[in-house]
């Protein structure tokens, strides 16, 4: 593994590479970090060149006085995209990474070839409680003394199976200066109290063809209900939802190695069809 560190559109970025073949791109989700895909991003890497990137605010990377709105960080993806020099990519997206590679798509759909969403954000408007308290007014001011002690709840709530050196690394980077700010800004743009208010099938209709897309789901999701990828998989020709039985939200927390030989399977398959909307269906729960 090698790591990287450059300035990307004004914004240093952290990433990961590792192993060779076609190019696998990993975006995780809020606050999370690319080091705790690593054990997905260590197996893909027997038949892939994987790169993990720290989205801004998190892990590594900068934490700049931004907007930090999807749009925002589609449009820096669609940079980096261009600074790593892969004109076709497949992608594996979690939660929120899930939804911002596919605002992605309205930026650089010719580039991503399939598209791999673990739990993604931006299908239906439900989501987990903890979430909608977080879009609330006065967590950029006031929530930074408290990022590690909630980072430590929350691995100890869903990180059972992250390694306790992996568990004491994200809460010191969630804990690091300006991650407050980036994660109430993100929240934000995309929740508020009601539930997720941004939703990828009002823009979906802008683009010429979608790509090749699947989707992993834990039966046992919390945070983003398995009710919305069965509803998405309904909603489209071409695409299939992988269940995970007994599994909740971080499924590259809790079963890396299943996760990571379903994702091989479909990345090492034949080419799939692309996904298609099914004409008349263009409301999501």
């Amino acid at each position: 593994m090698t790591s990287h560190s450059d300035e990307v559109a004004g914004i240093r970025l952290h990433w990961t590479e590792r192993g060779q073949g076609p190019p696998v791109i990993i975006v995780h989700g809020l606050q999370d970090t690319e080091r705790t895909w690593s054990r997905v991003a260590d197996r893909l890497a027997a038949h892939h060149r994987v790169l993990a990137v720290d989205l801004p605010g998190c892990g590594l990377s900068e934490r700049p006085d931004a907007s930090y709105t999807i749009d925002w960080q589609a449009q820096l993806l669609a940079s980096w995209l261009d600074r790593i020099g892969s004109s076709s990519v497949d992608v594996v997206a979690h939660s929120y990474g899930g939804g911002l590679a596919m605002w992605l798509l309205l930026y650089r759909a010719s580039s991503i070839h399939k598209l791999a969403l673990v739990a993604p954000g931006g299908l239906g408007r439900d989501v987990g409680m903890a979430l909608r308290l977080a879009s609330l007014p006065g967590v950029e001011s006031l929530g930074q003394p408290l990022m590690g002690t909630t980072t430590f709840l929350m691995t100890e709530l869903h990180g059972t199976g992250l390694p306790a050196t992996e568990r004491e690394y994200l809460r010191y980077v969630n804990g690091l200066p300006g991650s407050a700010r980036a994660f109430a800004r993100t929240v934000h743009d995309v929740i508020n109290c009601r539930g997720q208010k941004r939703h990828f099938l009002d823009r979906a209709r802008e683009l010429a063809a979608l790509p090749a897309l699947r989707l992993f789901w834990g039966e046992r999701d919390h945070v983003i209900p398995i009710t919305h990828g069965e509803r998405l998989s309904a909603m489209l020709r071409n695409t299939r939802l992988v269940r995970f039985a007994g599994q909740g939200h971080f499924l590259h927390w809790s079963c890396p190695h299943a996760l990571a030989v379903a994702l091989l399977e479909y990345f090492m398959a034949p080419d799939h069809p692309r996904a298609e909307i099914v004409e008349g269906e263009d409301s999501l729960p």
